[in-house]
């Protein structure tokens, strides 16, 4: 359908544009309407054209490495989709799908050749379209990016903090039971060998204060260590409630689609009876 020029003006890309080149654009490009959850285009598709969102609603997904469709972008009044793949012609990384009734512009690379010829400052607003898209699959990566709980602490923690978890570690070793025994038989029985000339004769009084002050000392560096080991457990159990949303969103997503396609079936079983009856009839 030929597109009309004052429908161009409402393209932030075309904004710039004067009358006359806006009419040679508007005799180029093609005004495209899409029914309710018609696919623009799919995933692998040779990229040839691109689209400007101009009423309705698009939603712009892809797939990721574990097979989930993830929404990269619902793009709004004015703005492209499928710029990249059309500009390098490649095919698309993406799938299209129109979720209302839509209306869409349709643009190749020649049409977007012959713009940039007569208004190069277009470039520009090209550029900042694609630098948008860019943000948002970099905000997307950052969203969707695997987590660390262990890595997010200890990059978080403080030398104190991680002393405290050596000095829990070492503590509840058998190389320091072993270490601490040998220490403790060692000392009781220099001082019994030596007898009055012992520097803390039985019942080792100074000995039971060293072991006060080390016991003192070493419970609230454990109890430090501990209350790490709950916020990484904490945060453990967030990730996997996130996770389990997920699954939980994909799972009434892929019901949603199940339920979608059971009804296009049952039309075209309708369809396909009712042209049977009207060859019998």
């Amino acid at each position: 359908m030929v597109c009309n020029p004052e429908e161009l003006k409402h393209v932030p890309l075309f904004a710039l544009l004067d009358d006359d080149e806006m009419a040679i654009l508007a005799g180029q490009v093609e005004l495209r309407k899409f029914a309710a959850r018609q696919r623009i285009y799919k995933m692998g598709e040779p990229g040839n054209n691109a689209y400007v969102m101009m009423s309705g609603v698009v939603r712009v997904t892809t797939v990721d490495e574990d097979k989930q469709e993830l929404v990269l972008d619902e793009p709004r009044h004015g703005e492209f989709f499928g710029f990249a793949s059309m500009l390098e012609q490649t095919p698309h990384q993406t799938t299209a799908m129109a979720l209302e009734e839509t209306v869409c512009i349709e643009v190749d690379r020649n049409d977007i050749s012959t713009l940039l010829q007569r208004k190069p400052q277009a470039g520009m607003d090209m550029l900042t379209v694609l630098g948008r898209q860019f943000h948002a699959a970099h905000h997307l990566v950052q969203m969707r990016a695997s987590r660390n709980a262990n890595a997010m602490i200890d990059e978080e923690s403080t030398f104190g903090e991680r002393l405290a978890d050596q000095v829990a570690k070492f503590g509840g070793s058998w190389r320091f039971i072993i270490l601490f025994g040998m220490i403790l038989a060692t000392y009781s029985a220099t001082n019994v060998f030596l007898k009055g000339r012992a520097w803390d004769p039985y019942p080792f009084i100074l000995l039971n204060l060293f072991l006060s002050m080390l016991a003192s000392i070493q419970a609230p560096v454990i109890m430090m260590s501990q209350n790490r080991q709950d916020t990484k457990d904490r945060l453990r159990s967030e990730l996997d409630f996130e996770v389990n949303r997920r699954a939980e969103s994909e799972i009434q997503t892929l019901s949603g689609k199940l339920n979608l396609l059971t009804d296009k079936l049952g039309d075209i079983d309708d369809m396909l009876r009712e042209r049977k009856g009207q060859a019998d009839g």
